[in-house]
């Protein structure tokens, strides 16, 4: 390990410490916030404080085994030391590797929960049922995943599928294992309604906000106006008798949204302010990180069938994630949520360009 890695271990092992004292301080104990906050920092903090002690034990059991061979008569003995030593070490080569990843700073919106935006794009009717199966994908995954979704809002297309749906997620760490799928979903294959068998190709956007916590982003409740009017289906006909769809409108920003799935007007308001926040809560994280431009249009991009994430091909039986290169041939079980393995390597290539931004 070099002197600057084991310097900012050091340093970290201090906070630790720091951290640790704060929780026993009977002022942060009585601040819900404040704890949550604090003990979330010594999570992090004691990941890294116990990573760097597994390297130091192995590093000096490494030592030891290997001085110990140096003076041991029996040849035997001697052999096993000396495996013993190697083994210790590339233990502590292992360790210093994690550790390296560990003090990559982290998305600070990766254990959030998500809204998860999906619009059809380029290709009509198709596009639109298509978002409808990529709603389907994302409510398997997240049942495998042990998260519970909700579709929040949705405009239904009278061919099938939607124009645009939202579904919520909750779970601890949603955010972190959806946001790989923001981008353009290209779909390829027959149209039910194609009579002659033609291959078309399709898109749908999606977007993924983490949801903001009360406390991290403020809503001035006077900067929303609130209109009510009754739910409609499909086609325009009214689905309600009483006026309980939901309109926020923010006016500093001009962000509209709009909800009439939930049968109370309550029940659709506090869903349209869950979105609005979401949405403005995002756009102030990529203010504050310039670098990402705009959350929304930076994920999705204009929606064309020439952008892609990700492309589903039906007669090949392939789904290929064109940003690192990832085909696999069992497009049936991408399909009904098995997404692990793009998350995964997505995971690991962002790792390796945090990492590589840090050296």
């Amino acid at each position: 390990m070099d002197e600057a890695l084991r310097t900012r271990l050091e340093g970290v092992e201090v906070a630790f410490a720091e951290t640790e004292a704060e929780l026993a301080d009977p002022e942060i104990l009585s601040d819900g916030t404040r704890y949550q906050e604090v003990a979330r920092r010594h999570a992090e903090q004691r990941n890294i404080v116990e990573g760097f002690r597994a390297w130091r034990q192995a590093s000096e059991d490494a030592a030891e085994a290997a001085e110990l061979a140096d003076v041991e008569d029996d040849a035997e003995m001697a052999s096993e030391l000396r495996k013993m030593a190697s083994e210790r070490s590339a233990e502590a080569d292992r360790l210093v590797e994690k550790l390296k990843l560990d003090l990559v700073p982290k998305d600070p919106a990766d254990d959030k929960d998500v809204l998860v935006e999906i619009r059809a794009a380029a290709g009509g009717d198709e596009a639109a049922i298509w978002a409808g199966d990529l709603l389907r994908m994302y409510e398997r995954y997240a049942e495998r995943l042990g998260f519970k979704s909700e579709v929040m809002e949705a405009s239904d297309s009278e061919a099938g599928g939607y124009s645009k749906v939202t579904m919520g997620v909750k779970g601890k760490g949603a955010f972190s294992r959806l946001k790989y799928e923001a981008g353009v979903h290209r779909v390829q294959r027959v149209p039910k309604t194609e009579s002659q068998g033609r291959i078309h190709t399709s898109t749908a956007t999606v977007a993924v906000l983490p949801e903001a916590d009360e406390v991290e982003f403020e809503l001035d409740p006077n900067d929303v106006r609130v209109d009510v009017f009754r739910a409609s289906g499909p086609g325009g006909q009214s689905v309600n008798t009483t006026d309980s769809a939901v309109r926020l409108t923010h006016e500093p920003t001009g962000l509209v949204v709009s909800c009439q799935d939930e049968k109370s007007q309550l029940q659709n308001k506090d869903k349209a302010f869950r979105i609005l926040r979401a949405r403005l809560y995002s756009a102030m994280l990529a203010e504050q990180q310039a670098e990402l431009a705009a959350a929304r249009s930076s994920q999705v991009g204009s929606g064309g069938r020439s952008e892609k994430i990700r492309t589903y091909n039906y007669k090949e039986n392939r789904v290929t994630d064109h940003r690192i290169g990832l085909t696999i041939k069992q497009l049936p079980q991408v399909l009904e949520g098995e997404l692990d393995e793009f998350v995964e390597r997505l995971s690991a290539d962002e790792q390796a360009a945090r990492l590589a931004d840090e050296a």
